[in-house]
């Protein structure tokens, strides 16, 4: 897990496939109609039940390319399945996910989603 995620933002960045990743105008009403809090509270709901496990139902492809905010920020940051956390983040598969990486997680998504809004 990174500590600087400014370092991790800019290793994405480098990616042709994580940087094309963008919020469309939809999606960016639907953030403001619901809230950061909201989003925030999605984002965890879908970590806890597709990433968190050990081995994860459709691992590689349980998470949606498009539809909402938080499957964008999922792919656009690496932590969209269990091989893109153990690549970019450097969480091992095969275990099941701590509170704190779960965390970690959500903070990154969080913190992609904010930079899209520009807040």
């Amino acid at each position: 897990m990174y500590k600087n995620l400014d370092y991790l933002f800019e290793n994405l960045s480098k990616s042709k496939f994580r940087s094309s990743f963008h919020l469309r105008k939809y999606m960016i009403s639907y953030v403001n109609e619901k809230g950061l809090d909201k989003i925030k509270e999605h984002a965890y709901d879908f970590i806890n039940k597709k990433l968190k496990p050990a081995y994860p139902k459709n691992d590689g492809r349980q998470t949606a390319m498009s539809g909402h905010p938080v499957f964008i920020a999922q792919h656009a940051t690496g932590t969209c399945c269990r091989g893109c956390l153990e690549k970019w983040h450097h969480i091992p598969k095969g275990r099941e996910l701590t509170l704190d990486e779960v965390g970690y997680v959500v903070n990154v998504i969080m913190k992609w989603i904010e930079k899209e809004m520009d807040f």
